[in-house]
């Protein structure tokens, strides 16, 4: 799915890469900020705004997010750490995401779906973990059927539909555990297999 993605989506990015490239700026200040505002959409999605939550994340995070690599190859900026701060920034940032939608269901009294929302913050972060521990024994494992491209679309649907589908928050929630397990397991099954070839 991110393959599709980079390969169908990327030329629509294109116009703000150069734009930003233009001016210099640090592609880890992208990062930075990208993960800032993803914070601000949680912070909105835990006051009982998730519509709007939903929008500065689609909107302003998430293109910030997507484009800071491609600013720095522009730049000739590719570093190690630049890699590493984007992919922990990364995992802050749905976690921060999470964290405001485990409070919204906190502050509704609906524990059964904090508790999901916290299975779901388990299961994004197993799904990013089983590949990087892969990639640190040496193996290629981008296998799975849900990425974090999957798992940004699943969000901002579930999120941008809650004025209209109440329960687009709960079938968003159950969605992202069980579609996260799956790809998990899926990794799992890879590692195991080329490890035993």
């Amino acid at each position: 799915m991110e393959a599709w993605a980079r390969k169908h989506l990327s030329p629509l990015l294109d116009p703000l890469v150069d734009a930003l490239a233009r001016t210099g700026v640090s592609p880890n200040a992208l990062t930075l900020v990208g993960f800032l505002i993803n914070v601000v959409a949680g912070m909105l999605i835990a006051v009982g705004q998730p519509f709007w939550g939903g929008i500065v994340m689609a909107v302003i995070g998430m293109p910030l997010d997507a484009v800071d690599g491609a600013v720095a190859r522009k730049l000739g900026r590719q570093t190690k750490f630049g890699a590493f701060f984007d992919s922990t920034l990364d995992r802050l940032a749905e976690g921060a995401l999470l964290a405001g939608l485990g409070y919204y269901f906190a502050a509704r009294g609906d524990a059964l779906f904090v508790v999901v929302t916290f299975a779901a913050l388990v299961g994004s972060f197993m799904v990013s973990y089983t590949r990087a521990r892969a990639e640190g024994l040496g193996l290629e494992c981008k296998v799975g059927l849900f990425s974090r491209f999957g798992r940004f679309l699943l969000l901002t649907a579930g999120l941008l539909l809650s004025p209209v589908l109440t329960v687009s928050l709960v079938i968003l929630v159950w969605a992202l555990v069980i579609l996260t397990a799956y790809t998990t397991i899926e990794r799992i099954v890879h590692v195991h297999r080329e490890t035993r070839s």
